[in-house]
């Protein structure tokens, strides 16, 4: 079995750091590993990274023939991943809350890339997670049941908001609600008691009550919240982590994104693309003319909708060509993933791309998981030059500038040769 470097031996509890409260977001993630069991099984590690637009997260995700499970490889030195403390061998159990062990390697890449510049990740050491393999234990059972704040969307009735404000005298920042039963709040998932964390997008962290007050008037007849149960609160507090909206179970939200599948009739897929100015002030395309009775009215297309991603691909940054050749790039079928301008406008408000909470059925648990729709990858004949490591190493050479891949190798014909499938 390979020892993860710097634990080799070590049955100790390893404290990875202290908790600075004025350094907060930065800190790595506050680690307890205790070999509780005595049969080397460590506890998950949780890591909130945080990147530029133009960054990477720092890693690469692998799937293993000799190894099981999601694999932390490739980290980048003085990158994102190895400032937070990831480690080479780490297996990846959770992203944004959601358990991935069990998932296909592809979703787990997409949901990843669906995270944005932020992502929350739960890991266990390559070693732990061999043992609890061979032990039987459910790997799921390690982990909080539900670590994700809410975000709620709450429209004012003739009583009001549906909820009260209360606030330690003299103190900001600290704002606790109290939900009217069956209230505009409490219909839009606001759990009673939980902690205030935004408002309309903005951190509420440095608001006294007359502020908050004021804003919540300010407001109109619609707020946001970001909310958060005491124990999803402390959770984040305890590891030094922030808790922000990209995190946030949004099913309770109004708006959605929705997905698409168009299969090409006689007559086309009855629709017109056209590009156009967007509400953020950038550029989009945009869906227009749907045809009564075709294909594209059929699979729920409305006219002002917005695309955002074709056949599991983000068209953010391309063309009105580029989109056009996606499209056409499988002769009579494609899927769209698009939003309509109430949604869009909303996502815009509260800074955040609504592909982050796209959502599709997971059949292996039955819960609904943000995550791209699957590409088909198609195999491919390899040459490989075997490197002074072996042929194995060429894997690993070949992700050297890549954030996230899947190789999976479906075939070996030695010497010389790989069939890969390659979704990315």
């Amino acid at each position: 079995m390979k020892q993860t470097k710097g634990l080799e031996g070590d049955k100790m509890s390893i404290i990875k750091f202290e908790f600075n409260p004025k350094v907060g977001i930065d800190n790595p993630a506050l680690t307890l590993t205790e070999d509780t069991d005595g049969e080397g099984v460590g506890e998950p590690r949780f890591y909130l990274l945080t990147k530029e637009t133009t960054e990477t997260f720092g890693f690469c995700l692998h799937e293993e023939l000799v190894c099981p499970g999601h694999i932390i490889r490739q980290i980048e030195i003085g990158g994102v991943a190895q400032r937070r403390g990831l480690q080479d061998g780490d297996r990846l159990l959770q992203v944004n809350g959601h358990f991935v062990d069990h998932m296909d390697h592809l979703r787990v890449v997409q949901k990843i890339k669906a995270s944005g510049n932020q992502v929350l990740l739960a890991v266990l050491d390559g070693d732990s997670y061999e043992a609890a393999k061979s032990l039987g234990r459910d790997l799921s059972q390690m982990l909080p049941d539900d670590i994700r704040p809410r975000l709620c969307h709450v429209t004012r009735d003739k009583s009001g908001f549906g909820f009260s404000v209360s606030c330690p005298e003299g103190t900001k920042g600290t704002f606790q609600l109290s939900v009217l039963q069956d209230g505009p709040a409490d219909r839009a998932g606001v759990p009673p008691g939980s902690w205030l964390l935004e408002l309309n997008g903005d951190s509420v962290k440095s608001y006294s009550h007359t502020q908050l007050t004021r804003k919540l008037k300010q407001s109109g007849n619609k707020v946001t919240l970001l909310v958060a149960s005491s124990a999803v609160e402390e959770f984040y507090r305890l590891r030094g982590l922030r808790v922000t909206a990209a995190l946030a179970d949004t099913s309770r939200l109004p708006f959605k994104v929705r997905e698409l599948h168009l299969v090409k009739g006689p007559a086309g897929y009855g629709f017109l693309l056209k590009e156009d100015d967007c509400s953020s002030g950038g550029v989009g395309q945009f869906l227009w003319d749907v045809d009564a009775g075709l294909p594209a009215e059929r699979a729920g297309m409305k006219e002002g909708d917005r695309v955002l991603a074709v056949n599991g691909e983000s068209i953010e940054g391309l063309d009105h060509e580029q989109t056009v050749d996606r499209i056409r790039a499988h002769e009579d079928q494609v899927t769209l993933l698009v939003i309509d301008p109430a949604a869009d406008e909303f996502y815009h408000s509260i800074g955040l791309s609504p592909l982050q909470f796209f959502e599709d059925s997971d059949p292996a648990s039955g819960s609904c998981t943000p995550s791209l729709p699957s590409r088909s990858g198609s195999p491919a004949l390899c040459d490989v030059e075997v490197g002074p490591k072996g042929p194995m190493s060429w894997l690993m050479a070949a992700a050297n500038s890549i954030e996230i891949i899947q190789v999976l190798v479906v075939e070996w014909s030695w010497p010389g040769h790989l069939l890969v499938v390659n979704p990315a």
